[in-house]
Order: structure tokens, then C-alpha cells, then sequence
């Protein structure tokens, strides 16, 4: 494991290194330590009472663990909170496979194993979100409860199992991944920090959700060429491996054991104004004023529902 000071990354000798420096969250402490799990090196974002009950955030994309900033605030006064960055993305290594989502499920769970983090809650935005289920349906015993933040459940959300007209429709609001998925084409976008920053804005009901600062801490350690050929990655292992399973109903609502919530904002522009049904161990919050980006939009819900889910 590797900690850093300031700005630098030290290793267990004491040596520097350079590395991008790390944003700032105003009156929270946050450390940030590099983990080795599973032959790569992760970043995690700490912060909280060292011997508080852990709380796992895990971003989606096109972000990294600074999504929080605007719930830490809250959570960390007595809560330890986690904050990895999923493989190629933030700080943590970017290498040049691997993208599948239950390969970045194992990631977590291998992180938190070094981390000695045993059951947790866990909140999930995004892919995080996805990643969130997946541990849920897998390893149901590491979780206490699970907060997924705008994201579909990893099963179709017709009670036939089979997706319906209305999943297709949907699933036209994301024509941008095909885009992303491609060679060369999908990377030369993420590159692009006027689009980046024109996707992350666009996504938004508040206009203080994704302030300049922000957006350019996302943008800036998009434009390296290795997150920028992950961030490709990401969709291209989706749409070329994941999409049909998930289609075809690999998992199902019943397999859902572990208490969990969603916040949808229905203002999404990816996922649409619909949110999935609530099903089994699953209940769902629409959110009117917002859309994908909840956590930056009403972080006050974010961390309510993070302490406690909303009664039925």
C-alpha cells in the first residue's frame, strides 16, 4: 500500500513521485492511499473517523471519487467513508483490458478485502451503481445495504423476463455509446474536453451541480490516452459482451436479497423520465429535480438516503 502527502505519492520507502494532484474537499479531511489488488494499483479516497462504520461510494462514469465532494460534508462526521476510483479512471491504473463489469466487481471486492473492510453499506452511482448490484446478487453477505444512484437494475425490468418496447425506447437514448465503444473514434472523444465538459453539463437541472472546477478535475484526467482508450473500453465490453446476457435476463429481481434503493432523478437524459419498477428487495425514489448526475444535484437526499432508507 502507498500513501500520499499533499500532492505526492510516497511509497513505503519515503521516495516521491509526481502524479495529478488531487482535488481539495472544502472541511472534510481526505486521504488518499494506493492499493495493490489483483495486479493493479487502485486509488482510494478516505475520509471520516478512522474507526467509524465504512461506507463504500463507488462513481460511475465519466467521473472519479470527487463525485462526493458535495456529500462528504455530511457522511464523514461518523462515517468512514471509501471512495475508491474503478480501474481506469481517477488515479487508479488504467490497463489495457478487463472492462467486463463483474471483472470490476471482483476489483472492489478485492480492494475492500486489502482495505480489511468485511460487510459495508454501499452506495453506487452509475456503473458504480451496476458494480453495487452485481456484489448484491454475487456476494450478498459483504453488504448490509445498497443506495444505487441512477442506473437500471442488471436484470430486464419486464415481469416476463423479456425486455419490453418501452426498454427499446430507452435504450435509443443511448446512442452515444455506440460512439464510445469505438476504436479510435470513442477515444479521440473523451480526449476532447469540450465535448467531455458538454456531456457532464448537459446531464444537469442545477446549475450549480457541476461547477468549472469540477468538471475540470473530470475532463483533465479524461484527456490522458490511457482513461480515454479505458473510458472506450468500458462500453465497448458492454455492448459487445454484457448487453445480450443482461438482455436475455442473466439475473432476475428474485435474486435480489439484500435491502436496496434507488434515486432515480427522471431528468436523465441517458436513461429517460421512467424509472425501473420496484421490485423483491428493491424500492425506487423517483427524483424530479434532477438528472444522472444526483449526487452533485441534491446531495442532501443522496446523504439522507445513505443514512436511512426512506420507509415503505
Amino acid at each position: 500500500m502507498r500513501t500520499t502527502d499533499g500532492n505526492a505519492v510516497r511509497d513505503d520507502a519515503g521516495a516521491a513521485s509526481p502524479a495529478r494532484p488531487f482535488p481539495v474537499v472544502p472541511g472534510v479531511a481526505v486521504e488518499h492511499t494506493f492499493v495493490e489488488a489483483r495486479g493493479l494499483r487502485f486509488h482510494v479516497a478516505l475520509a471520516g473517523p478512522p474507526d467509524a462504520p465504512p461506507l463504500v461510494l463507488l462513481h460511475g462514469w465519466p467521473q472519479h471519487w470527487y463525485v462526493w465532494r458535495r456529500v462528504l460534508p455530511d457522511l464523514a462526521r461518523d462515517r468512514r467513508c471509501v471512495m475508491p476510483d474503478l480501474r481506469g479512471l481517477g488515479w487508479s491504473d488504467a490497463p489495457r483490458g478487463g472492462y467486463e463489469k463483474q471483472t470490476l466487481a471482483d476489483d472492489v471486492l478485492a480492494l475492500l478485502d486489502a482495505l480489511d473492510v468485511g460487510q459495508t453499506e454501499f452506495v453506487g452511482h452509475d456503473w458504480g451503481g451496476w458494480v453495487g448490484f452485481l456484489i448484491a446478487l454475487r456476494r450478498p453477505e459483504r453488504l448490509e445495504r445498497l443506495l444505487a444512484l441512477n442506473i437500471v437494475p442488471p436484470w430486464p425490468p419486464a415481469s416476463t423476463g423479456r425486455p419490453q418496447m418501452r426498454d427499446a425506447l430507452r435504450l435509443l437514448r443511448l446512442a452515444y455509446q455506440p460512439l464510445l465503444a469505438t476504436p479510435w473514434l470513442g477515444e479521440a472523444l473523451v480526449r476532447r474536453r469540450r465535448v467531455m465538459r458538454a456531456l457532464l453539463r448537459a446531464d444537469t437541472v442545477h446549475a450549480d451541480a457541476m461547477p468549472a472546477a469540477a468538471v475540470e478535475q473530470y475532463t483533465r484526467a479524461l484527456a490522458e490516452p490511457a482513461r480515454a482508450r479505458a473510458s472506450s473500453l468500458y462500453y465497448r465490453d458492454w455492448l459487445g459482451k454484457e448487453l445480450v446476457p443482461f438482455l436475455r435476463g442473466r439475473f432476475s429481481a428474485g435474486e435480489l436479497s439484500v435491502p436496496t434503493h434507488l434515486l432515480f432523478g427522471t431528468q436523465d437524459a441517458a436513461l429517460g423520465p421512467e424509472p425501473p419498477e420496484a421490485v423483491g428487495a428493491m424500492t425506487v425514489e423517483p427524483v424530479a429535480d434532477s438528472g444522472h448526475f444526483i449526487a452533485e444535484e441534491r446531495p442532501d437526499l443522496v446523504a439522507a438516503r445513505a443514512r436511512e432508507f426512506p420507509r415503505a
